[in-house]
C-alpha cells in the first residue's frame, strides 16, 4: 500500500522540475494526479518555460507507474483558469485531497533596477498564485472536512538571496499566507505547510545566469554547480539537491503520517541554514 492510495493531488507547476518530482512521487505512493502548468510564454524569466513535451512525459511517467493524470494548461495568475482546473479534476476523479502550490519563477536584479513590471510578474505568480490555487480548492476540501495543502517557498523566504528582491519578499510572503490559511482552514479538517527547499536543481537553476552566480563570475557553466551546492550544504557529499528530496518531504505532510501537522516550516536544504553566514560582498575603503 501507498501512502496516498486512493487520494487526488492537484500540483502548479507540475510538468517539470519539482513539479514532476511531486507528480511522480505522488503516482508512486498511490495518487492520481492533476498537473497544472502554463506552456505560453506569459513571463520574462531566463530559462525556457515548460513545453507541450514537458507536460507529455510527466503524464506518461506518471501512467507508467499505474495512476491516472490529467493536464491543464493554466495560469495561477488567472483565477478563472485554476477554478476550471479544479471543477475539471472533480468531474475526472470527484474529489481533490491534495494541493502542491509548487508553481514560481526566478529573476535578479538590484531591486532600484527593478521594473515594476518584473516586481509584479514575479510576485503575481510565487505568492498571489499561491493565494489563487488555495482559494480555488479551499471550499472543496471545506465542504469535504478533508484536505492538504503544501506551499512550496524558499530557503530565501528566512535568507535573501542578492538582487532578488522580488523573490525574497515572494517566498516570506508564501510563509505568511500558509499561516493564514492553515489558520482559517484548520476548523474544517484541512491542514497547511510549507516547505524551504535550498539549493536544487531543476530548469529554473540550470541556465546562463544561474551559473554565473553559482561561479561569482560572468561565464559560469553547469561545472560551476557542484561546487556551488558542496559550499552551500552542510551535509557530507551532498551537493545540489535533486527534486525528489523536495517531493519525499510534501509526500509526509500529505500523508496520515502528518494528520496533525499544520502550519510548520520544514526546510530542505541539506543543513545550510546551520552554516555561519559571510559577507559577500564586503567593501574595503
Amino acid at each position: 500500500m501507498g501512502l496516498l492510495d486512493g487520494k487526488v493531488a492537484l500540483i502548479t507547476g507540475g510538468s517539470r522540475g519539482q513539479g514532476r518530482a511531486h507528480a511522480v512521487t505522488c503516482a508512486r505512493e498511490g495518487a492520481h494526479v492533476v498537473i497544472v502548468d502554463v506552456t505560453k510564454p506569459t513571463t520574462e524569466v531566463d530559462y525556457a518555460l515548460a513545453t507541450d513535451e514537458d507536460h507529455h512525459e510527466t503524464v506518461r511517467q506518471v501512467e507508467a507507474l499505474g495512476r491516472r493524470c490529467v493536464s491543464v494548461d493554466a495560469d495561477v495568475r488567472d483565477q478563472a483558469s485554476l477554478d476550471g482546473a479544479v471543477t475539471l479534476a472533480v468531474q475526472e476523479f470527484g474529489r481533490i485531497d491534495i494541493l502542491i502550490a509548487n508553481a514560481g519563477i526566478w529573476t535578479k536584479a538590484p531591486f532600484w533596477e527593478m521594473s515594476e513590471q518584473q516586481w509584479h510578474q514575479l510576485v503575481d505568480v510565487n505568492l498571489t498564485g499561491i493565494w489563487k490555487s488555495a482559494k480555488a480548492v479551499a471550499p472543496h476540501m471545506i465542504e469535504r472536512r478533508s484536505g492538504s495543502i503544501v506551499v512550496i517557498s524558499s530557503n530565501n523566504a528566512i535568507e535573501p538571496l542578492i538582487d532578488s528582491a522580488h523573490y525574497n519578499a515572494s517566498k516570506s510572503g508564501a510563509l505568511g499566507l500558509m499561516k493564514s490559511i492553515a489558520l482559517e482552514l484548520a476548523p474544517y479538517g484541512v491542514r497547511c505547510n510549507a516547505i524551504c527547499p535550498g539549493f536544487i536543481k531543476t530548469p529554473m537553476t540550470s541556465h546562463q545566469r544561474a551559473w554565473d552566480m553559482f561561479a561569482g563570475r560572468p561565464g559560469g557553466t553547469e561545472a560551476d554547480m557542484a561546487p556551488a551546492g558542496r559550499s552551500y550544504t552542510a551535509l557530507r557529499n551532498t551537493e545540489a539537491l535533486d527534486p525528489s528530496e523536495i517531493a519525499s518531504t510534501a509526500l509526509y505532510l500529505n500523508s496520515h503520517l502528518a494528520n496533525k501537522v499544520t502550519g510548520v516550516v520544514i526546510p530542505v536544504d541539506g543543513g545550510h541554514l546551520l552554516l555561519p553566514a559571510t559577507n559577500s560582498r564586503p567593501v574595503v575603503e
